[in-house]
């Protein structure tokens, strides 16, 4: 019998520390990512005493929430993460902004002062006034459990609402108090049951109509259209050309010869939105950086499909928005569309010329980085988890190859913060290996990010997270600097950066390093670094390598 578990004759007591993680285990979660304190041992105790989930022990909250933002993004399921109060529940902020800007599904669970003392401005410590408002702020929403009786239901509702659509980050904070306090356990402890949004049918007969005309016709797919990969593959067997976001990335496997891939506003991709007549867009939100500043020129005629009702119109006027989950209202379309469509035998071939335009002109910006990103292609292959962080490599090609053949197969940092790649590393290696989905992870980042939670290198050792972290060393804020050449006439202020010697310090956490210097040693070091089972560090040496070709200066917009 448990610790926290005492059996009478008629029910069984447990504490609310105790059903939040029997609860957990109902909602199908295998692993949660935290930082253990005073404010959060029953929660804690409970999952090491029970031995369901596996608890993932980072070395800072903002890793953590990190952590359990990728984790949920690679299994499809709900994240959980479990920080202290106050100021440890502060570090989770910026990670809980990147999960929201992603759209993941997750569950914060954070401590709070005893009950007696809260809401007092009494200075007690550990207190965090406005807290709750600081979470609401943050996240999707927040929430608060002041006794054993309102426990499940609270968890219920947060959990509901973060895995409706808009999808989002919710945080319950729960006072150590009411953490300790028993009661019986309920008779049904299951999450609620969540229905997808249906279309309205009498809109989808209304797209089907204005589609059915169209001769070359476009998806542009988006992170919301992860989970309708099947339906999509009758749209492509139909014969609609495909475009990604960043975030859409493997709906449509990127070798296919009829996507574009996330090569999406390079110019020989918008010379060929010009020839397509109809652009159904689905799940995405076309954001500023994808679309440079909503200036990119799209097809004249566009629809949109979203499960969130207020995408309507945002950046884009569309001529016709259905309201529904991506993969019921594409299936229902598809009924109506097989049989009707006469596709111009020529779309597939001139997608493949716009395709192969688009990447050319990326690998002409890159320098002697192309045979970086070449050698991963075709050394790691397709079955990899890739993960990115903000660094120059990433925004220049990393964003768009290797080729990935997977929905979730791309994991980056969609709000843009720095720091995060090396965290979400750690966070799908774990999805990886509780979920069993066969994948190696590839973490792209760069040495400025990196420093910035390398304490959780420490994490993956102890976790034995089988993960090959790439750090392009420049040793500065690269991007920062290039900036500072286009419009601040070369003042470089505060971008040099004393990094350590990788070699060494991988040496003190027993993290095998590979070291590249030379271009021509990539495929063989990139082969020996893949091989390691666990955490690993493949370290580019920038100013052995030298300079990209063109200097990315910042996302890129269309000049008027």
């Amino acid at each position: 019998m448990s610790p926290t578990t005492t059996q009478t004759t008629a029910t069984t007591r447990i504490t609310v520390g105790e059903l939040a993680v029997r609860f957990l285990e109902q909602c199908g979660v295998r692993a949660a990512f935290g930082v253990i304190s005073i404010h959060n041992m029953p929660i804690l105790d409970a999952f090491h005493v029970r031995q369901k989930i596996r608890f993932v022990s980072a070395r800072g909250e903002a890793g953590a929430c990190n952590m359990a933002d990728s984790y949920a993004r690679v299994s499809g399921t709900l994240g959980v993460c479990v920080t202290s109060t106050g100021t440890g529940c502060g570090n989770a902020a910026g990670a809980m902004v990147e999960a929201i800007t992603a759209g993941t599904p997750m569950l914060h669970l954070t401590g709070q002062i005893e009950s007696p003392f809260l809401d007092r401005d009494l200075g007690y410590i550990h207190e965090h006034p406005a807290q709750l408002a600081m979470l609401k702020a943050v996240g999707k929403d927040a929430f608060r459990i002041r006794n054993p009786e309102t426990a499940l239901a609270t968890l219920r509702e947060a959990v509901r609402l973060a895995q409706t659509p808009p999808c989002g980050p919710v945080s319950i904070e729960i006072p150590i108090d009411v953490q300790k306090m028993m009661l019986d356990l309920p008779a049904d402890i299951s999450p609620v049951a969540m229905a997808p949004v249906q279309p309205n049918l009498a809109a989808v007969d209304l797209l089907a109509e204005r589609l059915a005309q169209a001769k070359r016709p476009l998806l542009w797919l988006g992170g919301g259209a992860r989970g309708a990969t099947e339906a999509v593959a009758r749209f492509v067997k139909l014969g609609f050309a495909v475009v990604t976001s960043v975030q859409g990335r493997g709906i449509v496997a990127e070798d296919h010869p009829q996507t574009l891939g996330s090569y999406n506003l390079q110019k020989p991709a918008e010379q060929f939105y010009e020839t397509v007549d109809a652009m159904l867009a689905v799940g995405t939100r076309l954001r500023s950086n994808e679309t440079l500043n909503y200036k990119l020129k799209l097809p004249t005629r566009r629809f949109r499909i979203d499960a969130n009702t207020l995408v309507e119109n945002r950046g884009y006027e569309t001529e016709l928005f259905v309201h529904g989950d991506a993969t019921l209202t594409l299936n229902a379309l598809a009924d109506r569309l097989e049989g009707r469509m006469s596709i111009d035998p020529q779309l597939t071939a001139d997608v493949q010329a716009a395709r192969q335009a688009a990447a050319a002109l990326v690998d002409s910006t890159l320098g002697a980085y192309v045979k970086l990103k070449n050698t991963i292609g075709e050394v790691a292959g397709q079955n990899i988890w890739w993960v990115r962080d903000i660094t120059l490599s990433n925004s220049m090609w990393g964003n768009r190859a290797p080729v990935l053949n997977h929905p979730r197969a791309g994991v980056h940092a969609l709000g843009g913060g720095i720091g995060q790649g090396l965290a979400m590393g750690v966070g799908v290696a774990v999805a990886n290996a509780e979920h069993q989905l066969g994948r190696k992870t590839l973490s792209l980042c760069g040495d400025g990010g990196f420093m910035l939670n390398v304490g959780e290198l420490a994490c993956a050792a102890q976790e034995k997270a089988d993960v090959l972290f790439i750090v392009m060393n420049d040793s500065r804020y690269g991007v920062i600097k290039n900036i500072q050449d286009d419009i601040y006439g070369s003042r470089h202020a505060y971008v040099e950066l004393h990094t350590p010697n990788f070699a060494q310090f991988c040496a003190s956490l027993q993290v095998p390093h590979f070291k590249v210097s030379d271009p021509s040693n990539t495929a063989d070091t990139l082969r020996e670094a893949l091989a390691i089972k666990g955490p690993a560090v493949l370290e580019i040496d920038m100013d052995a390598w030298g300079p990209f070709a063109v200097k990315f200066a910042g996302p890129p917009k269309k000049k008027d």
